[in-house]
């Protein structure tokens, strides 16, 4: 079995058909999206459209939760645009998405870290910087879940972490921003360093699953123009450089 995984679209419509094309040339099974799809200042309710008509298996991210449950003026920037425009077919739609799935018998989706949408699962934050997390770290806050293979997102970041007991937790990084900044629980930066749109590829060999990160090319000037026409130029240049 072979799985695309996509996470944090962000309404990122042109990285999101880059990525299905690249995906379309690689002979997959199935595509799967881990959440934070629509909020941001580019096209929400057209990436909306685009997915709901895919039907993919799909969860919900933390921006997702956030729109459903917070009042305008408790959302941030991004939640707030995409709370203005999204039509009652969207709300409907990322209202029916789960908080977790379970793709295969021994393959589970989540979006932070099992039961925490807003958790940093395989980084920590060390003095206002982002590190690759410690294996123990990694395991506390598993709190317990267990599978051969746990997709997650939110931090952009991509990353395969072998566990020490076996099994995968892989993270594809970032469709549709490489980078942003972020002030919970401490003001601090992700940041990939390039502009490329990216997701996974995990497939099942045997009794085992390997993931492969890739990243990909697509029009980001004409994201980035977008971000500016909505006076985000934050989003502009994380959207062209990788980097805040």
């Amino acid at each position: 079995m072979r799985i695309a995984v996509l996470s944090d679209i962000h309404g990122n419509l042109i990285a999101l058909n880059a990525v299905l094309a690249d995906i379309a040339a690689r002979a997959v099974d199935r595509i799967v999206n881990l959440g934070d799809i629509l909020s941001g200042p580019l096209w929400p309710c057209e990436t909306a459209d685009r997915l709901m008509a895919l039907e993919l298996p799909t969860i919900r991210g933390n921006h997702e939760r956030q729109l459903l449950t917070q009042s305008r003026e408790a959302m941030g920037l991004s939640d707030r645009y995409t709370a203005s425009v999204l039509e009652p077919r969207h709300r409907d739609w990322i209202a029916s998405l789960p908080d977790s799935l379970w793709i295969a018998p021994d393959a589970l989706m989540v979006h932070g870290a099992p039961g925490d949408d807003l958790c940093y699962w395989l980084e920590s934050l060390e003095g206002g910087q982002v590190r690759a997390a410690k294996a123990e770290e990694v395991e506390t806050r598993a709190g317990g879940v267990d599978a051969p293979l746990i997709l997650c997102g939110h931090t952009h970041i991509p990353r395969i972490h072998q566990r020490p007991g076996g099994g995968l937790i892989v993270n594809p990084g970032s469709v549709g921003l490489p980078a942003y900044g972020d002030d919970h629980p401490v003001p601090h930066k992700v940041e990939t360093g390039s502009p490329h749109a990216r997701y996974a590829i995990v497939e099942r060999v045997g009794d085992e699953w390997q993931a492969e990160l890739i990243a990909i090319d697509y029009d980001w000037e004409t994201a980035a123009q977008a971000a500016d026409l909505r006076d985000r130029p934050d989003w502009a240049v994380a959207l062209r450089t990788g980097r805040v």
